[in-house]
């Protein structure tokens, strides 16, 4: 009986510092998948970023620093709408703006973001508070 006890203890043992390897081997490996994608996808393009409405307490946006899979978020505080901005961003990151009302009503805002003259991503009104603002898949082909 002793025997088979420390057979089922080496099993478990084992199968903690398994389950460890491939836990930490996960968390590494991401890390650089992400580096990866950032090296081989170095497509750049340009999107166009549009807020209108009456008032924005600050727009969030995409603006190209960081990397695809952790994009940087640039800030405006208080802008003037209707608001613009064009950016460059690179590879699969994600084209996205993100205004915020200054009250709980967001019924007058909306979002748009451009590509090549074609809208891509659109959100008006109560919507913007349910989705958090217009977030739209790089146009980048595959």
């Amino acid at each position: 009986m002793n025997r088979i006890m420390r057979t089922t203890h080496a099993e478990r043992t084992i199968r903690t510092v398994v389950s460890a390897s491939a836990v930490c081997g996960l968390t590494f490996g991401l890390g650089a998948c992400s580096e990866a994608v950032d090296k081989v996808v170095d497509q750049t393009y340009e999107v166009t970023y549009e807020v209108t409405g009456t008032s924005a307490e600050e727009i969030r946006f995409h603006g190209g620093g960081g990397k695809a899979m952790e994009p940087e978020i640039e800030t405006v505080k208080s802008p003037a709408l209707p608001w613009r901005k064009t950016v460059t961003l690179r590879g699969i990151m994600p084209p996205a703006v993100m205004p915020a009302a200054p009250d709980a009503g967001a019924a007058d805002l909306a979002c748009t973001i451009t590509y090549k003259g074609e809208v891509i991503e659109e959100v008006k009104g109560e919507e913007l508070l349910t989705s958090g603002g217009c977030v739209a898949v790089s146009p980048v082909p595959d």
